[in-house]
């Protein structure tokens, strides 16, 4: 086994740079992190826990921050190191345009996140009745499984989301 060289330490600049770049996206700065994608800053810059920039405009709801990186070629489909997309995030925090933004810059909608959840499971578990029908409407699958065997019609029983399950059992029997 090669030895690999040691990683150069970060100045403190470096390191103020890139807190700013994080904060930029969690903050919903569209403009500053355009202007930073033209200059050359990578579209999936991710920071310690694994999030990159778009995973953090995505949770927090900047839908024109995700239009953004999504038009500089970040990767919706980038998990974190819990494994979680910005799909899944937008659809935790019940953004349905952030939702919308990422389906529309090519996320998937059966993307499978910590767990084997997907979207869908997700959104149904908080009852997120309007981001169940557009992730239906793109193709979710409703009879997927998690690592538990559950279905989103299942889970979202479970956390007491009826409304979802109901709606899920429906699609499932069409299905």
């Amino acid at each position: 086994m090669q030895n690999e060289p040691p990683k150069p330490e970060l100045d403190e600049e470096t390191i103020a740079f890139a807190q700013r770049v994080f904060q930029h996206a969690r903050a919903g700065h569209a403009q500053e992190l355009g202007d930073l994608l033209r200059m050359g800053l990578p579209p999936n810059l991710r920071n310690e826990k694994g999030d990159s920039l778009l995973m953090l405009a995505s949770y927090h709801g900047h839908v024109d921050t995700v239009r953004v990186l999504l038009s500089h070629g970040a990767d919706p489909e980038l998990a974190n190191n819990r494994g979680q997309t910005p799909l899944a995030g937008a659809a935790f925090k019940g953004d349905m345009p952030t939702v919308q933004c990422l389906l529309d810059g090519g996320a998937d909608p059966n993307g499978r996140s910590e767990g084997g959840k997907t979207p869908l499971m997700i959104a149904a578990m908080f009852n997120r009745e309007e981001i169940v029908h557009a992730l239906l409407l793109r193709g979710a699958d409703v009879a997927a499984q998690d690592a538990g065997g559950l279905t989103a019609e299942a889970l979202a029983g479970a956390m007491g989301a009826a409304d979802t399950a109901e709606r899920l059992a429906k699609e499932a029997r069409r299905s």
